[in-house]
């Protein structure tokens, strides 16, 4: 296994690649919780074994009121989370506060679907499914 490279990032653990949180993933070493909404989940696809854990709930974005509760219970005492959304943006906040709830706590770049390309389309500029790792979809 080869040394994991981490982005620094301020005010969690910091940032890693999708391969990354899947090695970590695969040996042990970190709890996958998914923050994107249920919606997303289920409409776009998701990771088998992931902790869904929504850190907003579709319709309206709302907070999940239950994030803490639900991440404590995710990741257990001591443990390393990998979070993931759909770009990567709502997982750099959810890991925030992950960490202010004592959880060592990665962002996944590029997210679950990647950047936007020029036509306004997910899913062809990096993210989870674009380097071919686990995922499916109801």
């Amino acid at each position: 296994m080869t040394e994991p490279t981490i982005r620094p990032a301020e005010g969690y653990a910091g940032d890693v690649t999708p391969q990354q949180a899947w090695q970590w993933v695969q040996a042990g070493q970190a709890v996958l919780v998914d923050v994107r909404s249920d919606a997303e989940r289920e409409w776009v696809g998701q990771v088998p074994g992931a902790a869904a854990v929504a850190w907003k709930q579709w319709p309206g974005m709302a907070m999940n009121a239950d994030f803490d509760t639900q991440m404590r219970a995710a990741v257990p005492e001591g443990g390393r989370a990998v979070l993931l959304c759909r770009s990567g943006v709502r997982s750099i906040a959810a890991a925030r506060r992950a960490t202010e709830l004592g959880i060592t706590a990665y962002n996944i770049l590029e997210g679950f679907e990647g950047d936007a390309d020029a036509e306004g389309h997910r899913g062809q500029r990096g993210g989870w499914r674009f380097h071919g790792l686990p995922w499916k979809q109801s």
